[in-house]
């Protein structure tokens, strides 16, 4: 059986109901159980990622931490940069792996491209447009023209440096998904988030700036009205290229 591996960058007092439930909504959308994909949570400077033997992918969450928290790595606290050193010894450890929002930004960075604040979008639903190249990615094959994704957040990348291939677009080019290498995947939405699961995740960060307060009861009302199977397809999607390649 196909191993995957959940990992979670949720710190302080509310990071261990985040992580479970992200953790849930990831299973939901891979069709997996917790015997088929672990969870651990990097939640200080001193966590760790564990062995990677036997695990054949890794679904990275989202993160409360912003890349343009500072402007060189020199101005992040220990737990960021802990978490970048992290994530760079994955992304080159040969493992498959799926990065959802703040991934995207950080892989971006690490490829030395420019991320900042200049688009953000509101917690709810957003369109999304693979191009040419995405349409011949083993996780997009098949896609429609457009699908339906949720996503909230409040930096995003300023283009698509080298080393990275853009896979697909939101409104006005907006970056929504880039592959780095043969299999590493970021996207800016939230693949795993159906509407039920957008509705905690923003219960849990009501204040953090990812929607205006006086708009809570709208978009929550909204969020059932959109079809958001593809985009959490795509978790399935992972999932079952890591099985494949395990064989």
């Amino acid at each position: 059986m196909s191993k995957l591996l959940f990992l979670s960058l949720r710190t302080g007092e509310i990071g261990p109901d985040v992580a479970r439930a992200e953790y849930h909504d990831a299973l939901t959308a891979a069709g997996m159980d917790e015997v088929g994909m672990e969870l651990r949570i990097i939640d200080s400077a001193d966590a760790a990622v564990g062995p990677l033997t036997g695990v054949d992918g890794v679904i990275v969450g989202g993160s409360s931490l912003n890349v343009t928290n500072a402007e060189t790595d020199a101005g992040y606290d220990d737990y960021q940069r802990h978490v970048h050193a992290l994530l760079a010894d994955l992304v080159e450890s040969g493992v498959p792996v799926f990065f959802v929002c703040f991934g995207l930004s950080w892989l971006v960075h690490y490829c030395g491209g420019a991320v900042g604040r200049d688009r953000p979008e509101d917690s709810g639903p957003t369109q999304v447009r693979p191009i040419e190249a995405g349409r011949l990615d083993p996780l997009l094959a098949g896609s429609p023209e457009e699908f339906t994704a949720l996503t909230g957040h409040t930096e995003n990348p300023q283009g698509v440096p080298e080393g990275l291939e853009l896979l697909a677009e939101g409104p006005d080019g907006l970056v929504q998904m880039v592959r780095y290498g043969e299999h590493v995947w970021a996207t800016q939405f939230h693949a795993e988030m159906d509407a039920d699961a957008m509705r905690t995740r923003m219960d849990f960060y009501y204040d953090y700036g990812y929607f205006p307060a006086e708009e809570y009861a709208r978009i929550v009302a909204d969020l059932p009205n959109h079809d958001v199977a593809y985009a959490n397809g795509l978790v399935r999607a992972f999932a079952q290229y890591c099985a494949a390649q395990a064989r």
